[in-house]
């Protein structure tokens, strides 16, 4: 059995040989169990390769909360940030909550929201805990629209967020 979390990272371009190198040292009767949160084109060419008769669980209808709209947009590098500029000036946006995979891009990222003229907080595990705290709080009081975060972040806001 080969059991990957996170598929879409271990599928990525660097990860995808060694994974495949991996895949060769199974028996061929394996079971393949793959989870991640988002399954980008790779994880579906790797899915259609390696996989028989796959069976797919797709948790994101039970999982999105009422009066929540989930936006994945599969876009070049250099197109993200007129993406997100043309969601935010076609859509009616509340609030969002932006993840990115890492410090440098969070503060780079709310550092371009805020040049295109939208309010924009961030946070990342860099940060001290009474400012991670602060940051949110205000977030959640709408002081601010936009909130940038790494993926880490997660495990700190849900637990605030749903309890509010």
């Amino acid at each position: 059995m080969l059991i990957m979390d996170e598929a879409d990272k271990l599928l990525s371009p660097e990860f995808q040989p060694s994974i495949e190198q991996l895949i060769r040292f199974v028996p061929a009767n394996r079971q393949i169990l793959m989870f991640s949160a988002t399954f980008r084109v790779i994880v579906k060419d790797f899915k259609d390769r390696y996989l028989n008769k796959p069976y797919v669980i797709n948790l994101m209808d039970e999982l999105t909360l009422k009066g929540i709209t989930q936006f994945y947009a599969f876009v070049e590098e250099r197109q993200k940030v007129h993406c997100l500029s043309t969601l935010f000036s076609k859509l009616q946006i509340n609030q969002s909550i932006i993840f990115c995979n890492s410090v440098n891009r969070v503060e780079l990222l709310a550092k371009k929201i805020t040049e295109l003229g939208y309010s924009c907080f961030y946070i990342h595990a860099k940060m001290l805990q009474d400012h991670r705290n602060r940051v949110f709080h205000d977030f959640r009081n709408g002081a601010c629209r936009n909130l940038v975060c790494t993926g880490w972040a997660v495990r700190e806001i849900w637990t605030p967020w749903f309890s509010c």
